[in-house]
C-alpha cells in the first residue's frame, strides 16, 4: 500500500482513521525478537482471519475491539487497496493499551521449561516434582510479562509486579479474563484436535472497561499442538513458528542480521499456519485477495 502506517509492530501495520484504527496484518514473521527478512505467504491473512473468528466466538466472554473486517465499511481513502486488505485487516475501536503480555499456559514448555529445570518454578509460581518437557499442568497459570518497544525484549513478572505496574483491580481482571479465554479456547479446540499449550493475550481499556484487542489466539500468538500425536516427555511438533524458531537456532549464532529462510522452511511454515486455520475454524482456506 502507498499509504504510510502511523505506527508498525513486528507484523501488524496501523492506521489511524480517526475515530478508529485499521490494523493491517502483514506476511512478515518475527522470532527471538528478530523480524526476519522473508515473508511467510498467507501469514497475515491467516493471523487476521483466526483472531475474527475467536473474537466472534467469545463476543458474549469478553468485550473486543473488533468493528468490522468488511472492507466495504473502512474510510474511503482505503476503497483503493481494497483488494490487498481483504482478509489481512481489521477496522478497531481506539484503546488505552494495558502495558502487560498476559500469558497462560497450560503446558510446561519453551522458557517455562527451562526454569521448571533449575527451581521448579514458571515465572515465580511453584509447581509440583516430576513433570517433564510438555506435562500439562495440574491447572492454567498466568504469568505476564512486560510489553517491550519494538527491539527490546519482553520481561517476565510476577503477579505482585504486574499489580504495581497497572494497578491490583486491573491487573485481577487481565488475569481472570486470560484464563477464562485460554479455558474456554484449550476446551474448544482440542474438540478440533489441537491442544493450545500456552498463548498471550493484550488488553486495553475502551468507554472505561478491560477490553481484548490486538490478535487473539493466532499461531503467532500461542503454541498449537496437534493433539493426536502428544507425547509426553518430548518437544512437540506444532502448527505454530516453532518451525522457524527450530532453524534458526540450528543454523544462526544469533549475531548480526538474521538470515534469511530457505523455500522449504518458508512454503512449511506457510502450509502450517494455513492448516491452523482450517482446523480451528473448520472452514477451507481460501484466499479473500483471490476472491
Amino acid at each position: 500500500m502507498e499509504l504510510r502506517p502511523d505506527s508498525h509492530g513486528k507484523v501488524r501495520d496501523i492506521y489511524d482513521t480517526g475515530d478508529a484504527l485499521l490494523m493491517v496484518a502483514s506476511d512478515r514473521i518475527s522470532a527471538f525478537d528478530y523480524i526476519l527478512p522473508d515473508e511467510i505467504p498467507f501469514k497475515g491473512e491467516v493471523l487476521n482471519r483466526i483472531s475474527e473468528f475467536w473474537f466472534h466466538k467469545f463476543a458474549d466472554l469478553v468485550p473486543n475491539h473488533l468493528i468490522s473486517c468488511d472492507t466495504a465499511d473502512y474510510p474511503e481513502e482505503f476503497q483503493k487497496y481494497a483488494s490487498y486488505l481483504a482478509g489481512r485487516s481489521m477496522l478497531v475501536k481506539k484503546a488505552k493499551t494495558i502495558p502487560i503480555e498476559c500469558i497462560v499456559r497450560g503446558y510446561l514448555t519453551g522458557s517455562g521449561k527451562k526454569t521448571y529445570d533449575q527451581d521448579r518454578t514458571v515465572c515465580g509460581i511453584k509447581l509440583p516434582e516430576g513433570l517433564v518437557e510438555a506435562s500439562k499442568l495440574p491447572e492454567p497459570i498466568f504469568t505476564p510479562s512486560t510489553k517491550a518497544a519494538l527491539g527490546e525484549h519482553d520481561e517476565n513478572i510476577s503477579y505482585e509486579r504486574c499489580a504495581e505496574i497497572v494497578g491490583e483491580d486491573i491487573a485481577a481482571q487481565i488475569r481472570d479474563l486470560s484464563l477464562k479465554i485460554y479455558t474456554a479456547a484449550a476446551e474448544y479446540a482440542l474438540t478440533r484436535g489441537i491442544i493450545i499449550a500456552d498463548t498471550k493475550f493484550e488488553f486495553g481499556i475502551i468507554d472505561g472497561k478491560v477490553t481484548l484487542i490486538d490478535e487473539c489466539l493466532t499461531p503467532d500468538s500461542s503454541r498449537f499442538w496437534p493433539a493426536d500425536s502428544y507425547e509426553e516427555g518430548k518437544v512437540q511438533p506444532s502448527y505454530d513458528k516453532q518451525f522457524v524458531r527450530n532453524w534458526l537456532k540450528a543454523n544462526w549464532d544469533f549475531k548480526g542480521e538474521a538470515p534469511e529462510l530457505p523455500q522449504d522452511v518458508i512454503e512449511g511454515t506457510s502450509a502450517r499456519y494455513r492448516e491452523a486455520f482450517e482446523i480451528i475454524t473448520g472452514s477451507k482456506f481460501e484466499s479473500k485477495k483471490e476472491q
